[in-house]
Formats: structure tokens, sequence, C-alpha cells
């Protein structure tokens, strides 16, 4: 082709993208030219203005007041300790070998042969990566197998599943509910559920802990007046190991007409006789809760999260929740790992029983040396109340010292005055290590009592001086 002709085929594939461009640009910006026309109605002058920087945030200065609080006391960070193998009933941190009390494999399976088998075919066959979302080249066929696993396993139709936990909350509850419409949640509900609710613009409404009678209050209240109403609760509680009334939910619902949203991130593989969650421990039918939300990183050795309901449900989900439709597709190793801790779930029930005898254990334990266990009801979760954030931060350190691994849980991700060590049960843990770990965590606790170790301590003064200084 000449040089002539060249530059008039570049003009004329210059002129067809304008003209694209021009059509894109038409079909998605006339109503955010009218929002804009809105905006600049009467509008003042501009004023100059000084952009805060990330040090003035008072989020970072709550940072840096914990920070002082901690050297002063000379407290190390209990967080961020990097593990040096597969954590389970025990870990390497620092060379050392720890009883672990700190990781969600409740029965056992990240390390379990089949899981790694199956992992490894995977990324034999497909990769590390789905390489895209699922909607437009990232599904692969163990996606789909893995779904229908997980909606056999609850007796409903479909599920769908997330590439995270957290996402799948925010994913689902965005997605079904909308400025014209209501959420009420347990006081004590998981933050991914609350981002969810605040990305919806629904209104939000709170009930007290696990109290149906509260509940019926708030819908008694405000019932008539949103075109949807959902409730959503937990079905073991993530940090207080309690489990949700559902059955007098369930009634409430049959009278007031709402979705009920479970999330059995805590409950998968650890309630009723073979794992089945919630539904299997209180006798009820699965397909009575409209909407059932778990994690593949706990029970299932794995990563991600799902939603399993109605074939409509599934549906919507992934036509129009933007955490399905923009996110790429789970990876294929996790599927897999997922779908081989559901073999083993299935067909080695003795795992769910012998982590029901360990957590009861536990409790029992705790109770017996003077420990305050809170709403526990000794399943997966087991909580230690201390009260004061930085004796709760001291007591995780002095136990990593005397070889017990387990994470305290502060402010502000509970009031102050509710800090505790969060005791995440397994049914590897043997009768040793939970007798050992009770009694070293009463032992310690007491110790930080008779020193009177906490906030109280703190010269207030010098720590201001230290802020001021830093």
């Amino acid at each position: 082709m000449r040089d002539d002709e060249l530059s008039s085929a570049s003009k004329m594939n210059s002129s067809v993208k304008e003209s694209l461009l021009d059509r894109m640009r038409n079909a998605h910006q006339s109503s955010e030219k009218n929002r804009m026309a809105r905006s600049e109605r009467d509008v003042p002058a501009p004023v100059r203005r000084r952009q805060a920087s990330f040090e003035d945030l008072p989020e970072y200065k709550q940072v840096q007041t914990q920070r002082a609080a901690s050297e002063q006391l000379g407290i190390d960070n209990p967080f961020y300790r990097a593990h040096q193998t597969a954590a389970g009933a025990t870990t390497i941190i620092d060379g050392r070998e720890l009883i672990n009390f700190a990781s969600y494999d409740y029965l056992g399976l990240n390390r379990h042969p089949h899981v790694l088998s199956r992992a490894k075919d995977a990324i034999s066959n497909f990769g590390i990566s789905a390489s895209a979302s699922r909607l437009v080249a990232g599904e692969r066929p163990m996606h789909a197998e893995l779904e229908k696993r997980i909606a056999a396993f609850y007796g409903v139709e479909a599920a769908v599943c997330f590439v995270s936990g957290y996402l799948t909350n925010v994913a689902a509850i965005s997605c079904l509910m909308g400025p014209k419409d209501l959420v009420v949640h347990d006081e004590f509900i998981h933050n991914s559920a609350l981002a969810g609710i605040k990305l919806s613009g629904a209104t939000r409404r709170l009930f007290k802990h696990n109290d149906p009678g509260d509940l019926e209050h708030v819908l008694r209240t405000v019932a008539g007046d949103y075109r949807r109403i959902l409730v959503v609760v937990e079905g073991v509680y993530s940090m207080d190991g309690d489990i949700a009334n559902i059955p007098a939910i369930l009634k409430l619902k049959a009278e007031y007409g709402f979705w009920l949203m479970v999330d059995e991130a805590h409950s998968l593989g650890i309630l009723g006789e073979s794992g089945r969650g919630t539904s299997e421990y209180f006798g009820f039918a699965p397909d009575e809760v409209d909407i059932w939300m778990g994690t593949l990183s706990k029970t299932t050795s794995s990563c991600g999260g799902y939603i399993a309901g109605s074939a409509a449900l599934a549906e919507v989900l992934k036509s129009s929740a933007g955490g399905f439709v923009y996110s790429v597709g789970l990876a294929p190793a996790l599927t897999a790992s997922a779908i081989a801790s559901l073999d083993i779930l299935e067909s080695e029930p003795a795992r769910v029983a012998r982590l029901r005898k360990n957590g009861a254990l536990f409790l029992k334990l705790a109770q017996e040396a003077g420990l305050d266990v809170g709403l526990s009801a000794g399943f997966s979760v087991v909580p230690v109340l201390v009260g004061d954030s930085l004796r709760a931060v001291q007591l995780s350190n002095d136990l990593l010292a005397a070889g017990v691994n387990a994470l305290p849980i502060i402010h502000p991700a509970v009031p102050e005055g509710m800090a505790r060590l969060r005791f995440f049960i397994t049914s590897d843990h043997t009768e040793e290590q939970i007798a050992l770990t009770v009694t070293l965590t009463a032992e310690k606790l007491n110790q930080l009592a008779a020193r009177n170790f906490g906030l109280g301590s703190i010269d207030m003064q010098q720590m201001m001086k230290m802020l001021a200084a830093g």
C-alpha cells in the first residue's frame, strides 16, 4: 500500500475511533452532565483548601497512641507474627514449635493429603489463576462443581462462590438491598456485613445480641415502611462463640415476612452431627433460611466465600453482584481444595465429633479455672475475656513465651473493657494441649492482675511526651 493510501486509511481509522468514543460518551455521560449541571447552580467562588496529610488523620494518631502506650509498658506487638509452617493445632514461629489456637483450621484439613493432591492437580491442569472474571473467561469446570457441592451439602437449590469471605457479605447485601430497604442485624454482626449494608444505602437497625424479643420490637416498629427487609445473624458468633437462636427468629420471619441471612463462617463443619451447620443443629429445613452465607477459609481449608439458597438468588447474584461480576474467578487450586475438604467432611464425620469434644473440654476447664469465657457455647470459638486491652496484649505475649500462640482482640474490634483472647479450637488439638493452655492462661492472667498491669498503670504525661517527641 502506498504512503498516501496508508495516510488515508489512518485518517479513516481515527475518524471511526472518534465516532465510537463520541457514542460511548453520549451513552454513559448524559446523566453525569445533568448531575454536574445541577451541582454547578449557584456555586460560590472556589476556596483554596489544604489537603490533610495521612499523618494528621485521627486514625493514624490513634495507632500512634496505642504504640506509645505499648512502648511505655514494654509490650511487644502481638500481631503479624510470621508462621514458618502450615499452622494447625501446632505451628512454628521464630523457630519455636508452639501450641496454636490462632488458626481457623477447625477440622485439621490444611495439610490433609487429599486436599494437597487436589490442589496440585488443579495447578498442573489450570495454573495458578483463573485469570479473568468467571463471566467472561475465568470459568473453570471446578467452579460449578464446588457450587453444586455446597448447595447439596446445605440441601438447597444453588450456590455462588466469591473470591473473599469479606467480599461475599459486601457484594451480596449491597446487591440485594437498596435505599428503599431495611437491614436489621445483631449488634455483634461481622464488620463485612456492616460494610455491605453501608454500600447498599439501606436503612440500618440493630437489635440486642441474640435477643429475638428485641428483634421483634424493631420489626414491629418499622416493618411497614420499607420495600424489602433483611435480617442478618451469625450461626456461631465469631467474637463470642455463642449460637444464634434461629428457631425463634424463624417464628418472627413467618409473622413479619423478611429475608433471613445466616453467616455460617464459624458454623459449617462445626454444628450438627455431620457438620452441616445451624439447620442440622436445630433440626429445621434448610430452605427456611433465605440466604446461607459462609467462608471457605476455615473448615474447607481454602479461601473465599459462598452464598447458598434458591436458584433465583444465585442467578441474581451471578448477574448483578459487583463482587462476582467484576472479580476474578476463584483460583483453581483454592476451588479444588474446598471441594476436597467437603469430600473429607462428608466421609469422616469423626472429625466433627472430635472438634465438638475438644471445644466442650476447653470450655469446661476454662470455667473450672475461673476464666471468663463470656457467652461461648464451646464449639469452634472460645474467648477468654480480659477486659483491659493492654492486659490482653501482654497476656498473649506471655503465653507466646510459654509456648502457646493465641491472639488478642482489642478495641476497636470490641468495645474498650471487653478485650479478650480468642481461642480457635480444632479437631487435632490433644487433651494435653488444651489442659496445659488453660492452666497457663489462668496462671499468666492472674499474675498480670496481681501487678495491676494495664491501662490504669500508664503514666499519661509520660505517654504524651513520647507522642510529642515522635
